[in-house]
């Protein structure tokens, strides 16, 4: 177990603890996941480095906890942008100071938490999925752009879209989830996951025919309010597997932007969308059978043009468009057998500069190397035979260089 995950499972442990001890906050969001709105009394402010902490007498705000970051919202006009647990404490992090004895309306970003109750709630589904069906514990979660788990063992894709759909038909069932806090008789004969060993003041919140999980996180109440299960990727991690998934109204977006990308693929393709796939692997193969010929073509080209050369004691200066460095390799190879001076080759314009290849029979490039390079405003190497690189001199200035140099 790594550093961070060993903090991951302690934290969301302490919070399992605390909740009955000494909080003096009462915690609306334990008795009911979906208040988005409330009115508390502000009963301590104090100013930090980066703002404000405020604890209020009761909250809908969940703290970061079991994997699930923290709400935000506000407190009368001030924004709350984190709630965390501290010694004890529901502390409210807000950018401005409250008064102490205020009644406040505090409303939730609700659209931010019911998102994270989806994704959550789909883990544990997909969890108690795959620790029913195959035994494997879930050992690291996370919840940020997409939810990743952990699991101890490794599973195949045919397996993993088995557990998504058997995830999904929980949602078609609506099963239930409850959260509660059983007493220590009852916990010691309840079988349930978890990633230590707790064993008082343990909140266990249970799906009804998939799931028995101690988790201190907001939930829905039915499987219903996620929607869709959507597993996405998977990849071997740590002697186990890393599950990729989206639920809820993130798993939707994904679908859309995923469709769009299809639909617009399929169009370039000509082809029905059920059938990118089999155009994609015919446009990929033709694409290479082009691409040979091609070559074939630039070879014969470079071939003629050099056939086209005349023999002269003069260097030989080619300029194209837009040559890439093989061809232009060929060609000034082929021209210097033309010339008792050099060959070079530049392809490119003027805006965007010139790659360039030189080629010589007769005078040693790796000696001239460096002054063609400086006199050329650009950079390069080579052997005492070939040289190439870029250059942002114009077409004028390269000119001008070789015919007073060579």
């Amino acid at each position: 177990m790594s550093i961070n995950e060993l903090h991951f499972f302690l934290h969301c442990d302490t919070m399992l603890k605390v909740r009955s001890e000494t909080m003096i906050t009462e915690k609306l969001y334990d008795k009911d996941s979906h208040i988005k709105a409330f009115t508390a009394k502000v009963i301590d402010c104090r100013k930090n480095e980066n703002g404000f902490e405020v604890i209020l007498d009761k909250t809908a705000f969940f703290p970061e906890g079991g994997g699930q970051y923290a709400d935000t919202g506000k407190i009368g006009e001030a924004d709350i942008n984190d709630v965390q647990i501290i010694n004890g404490e529901i502390v409210h992090y807000a950018d401005r100071a409250l008064n102490i004895g205020e009644e406040l309306c505090c409303e939730i970003n609700w659209e931010q938490r019911f998102r994270r109750m989806q994704n959550h709630s789909g883990e544990h589904i997909v969890s108690g999925i795959v620790h029913k069906l195959y035994g494997y514990e879930n050992v690291g979660f996370h919840l940020d752009d997409d939810v990743t788990i952990d699991f101890d063992g490794e599973l195949t894709r045919e397996q993993l879209i088995d557990v998504e759909k058997r995830a999904n038909e929980a949602i078609y069932k609506n099963a239930k989830f409850t959260c509660e806090y059983p007493d220590e008789e009852t916990l010691k004969n309840l079988s349930y996951r978890s990633k230590l060993e707790l064993t008082e003041n343990v909140r266990i919140v249970t799906v009804e025919g998939y799931d028995v999980c101690a988790c201190c996180a907001v939930h829905v109440y039915s499987a219903s309010e996620i929607g869709i299960i959507k597993i996405l990727d998977f990849a071997r991690h740590r002697g186990g597997i890393r599950v990729h998934l989206l639920c809820g109204k993130d798993a939707l977006e994904d679908y859309e932007k995923k469709y769009e990308n299809l639909r617009s693929v399929a169009t370039v393709l000509c082809a029905k969308q059920n059938e990118t796939a089999q155009a994609f692997e015919r446009f990929s193969k033709e694409h290479s059978a082009l691409k040979i010929e091609l070559a074939a073509l630039k070879r014969e080209l470079a071939q003629l043009k050099a056939s086209a050369m005349e023999n002269t004691d003069e260097c030989i200066l080619i300029f194209e468009a837009n040559t890439d460095m093989n061809d232009l390799r060929k060609l000034v190879l082929n021209g210097a057998e033309k010339t008792e001076k050099l060959c070079a080759g530049f392809s490119g314009n003027n805006n965007d500069g010139y790659r360039f290849a030189i080629a010589s029979k007769s005078i040693d490039l790796r000696e001239k190397s460096k002054e063609i390079t400086s006199a050329l405003n650009g950079r390069g190497g080579g052997s005492s035979e070939l040289l190439q690189g870029s250059a942002a001199a114009s077409k004028e200035e390269i000119e001008k260089y070789f015919k007073e140099n060579f």
